[in-house]
This record gives structure tokens, sequence and C-alpha cells, in this order.
């Protein structure tokens, strides 16, 4: 499997340009939008991807994860059958894929809660968010 470019600086600094896009909006109306965008401008995540192994635990919506490593970075793509999820799931996807492992299990997920995500989520949407940078951090752990 073919990974895009790795990700340029660390894994801080893109959730800092991930902060401050998202800061950016005025309202959380502007945001959500963004948001659902993101996601559908996110990269096509294949049907037979779709399969039990990938779909992840915890999430109201459906959701399937795919991770990979190639050349010590660990990759992923994710989709949902919910808008905004898939576009919370490219928000991660931007900020977790191509990274080395141990970036991402040592590197909290601190922009969520610099964004508000965690406070203007409904309780059932920032589990699932959370059930999503769990999974990513957990597979980058099982990688180390």
């Amino acid at each position: 499997m073919s990974a895009k470019q790795p990700s340029r600086g660390s894994l801080r600094d893109a959730q800092e340009e991930l902060l401050e896009e998202l800061v950016f909006f005025d309202s959380w109306m502007e945001r959500y939008q963004h948001i659902i965008d993101m996601g559908r401008n996110a990269p096509e995540f294949p049907q037979e991807w779709r399969i039990e192994d990938n779909r992840l635990r915890g999430c109201q919506s459906q959701v399937w994860l795919k991770s990979w490593q190639e050349d010590g970075l660990l990759f992923f793509r994710a989709v949902s059958d919910s808008a905004i999820v898939s576009g919370l799931a490219a928000l991660l996807m931007r900020a977790y894929s191509g990274r080395p492992p141990r970036e991402i299990a040592e590197t909290p997920p601190g922009f969520i809660a610099g964004a508000g995500l965690d406070r203007h989520l409904s309780p059932t949407r920032s589990n699932g968010l959370h059930s999503m940078v769990n999974q990513i951090r957990a597979l980058a752990v099982k990688c180390l």
C-alpha cells in the first residue's frame, strides 16, 4: 500500500495548525460545516476496507479505521456513515497519519479541548471522537 508524503513538522505543530484553523471560524455552525467539508474532501476509503476488523467500537455511527505502517511511519484512513463523524475522522487523519508511532503514542490530543470540540459536540459524538483518538494511539503503542 502506498502512503502519501509524511506530515511535515511535529504532531504538536499539526495540532496547533488544526486548532488555529478551527478557531478562525466565528461560529460553531461555521466550524461544523468546515469539519463536514473536511470529511467530504478526505481521501477515498475503499469499499473493501469496510470490514468488521476495521470497524471501530464505541461510536454511535459506523466508523471504519484502516492503519498501516510504511518506512517507520504509521498511516491512517477513516470514514463514517455520518457526515460530521467523517469530518472528525478527517481532522484526526490530518493530525496523526504519516507520523512515527512513538510520537503518536506520546503526544496527548490537546487540540480537541483547545478547539472546544469536547464541549460543543453532543456527548455521543464526543465519545466517538475520543474512541477514534484512543484507537489511533493504541495502534501506535502496538507498533512500538
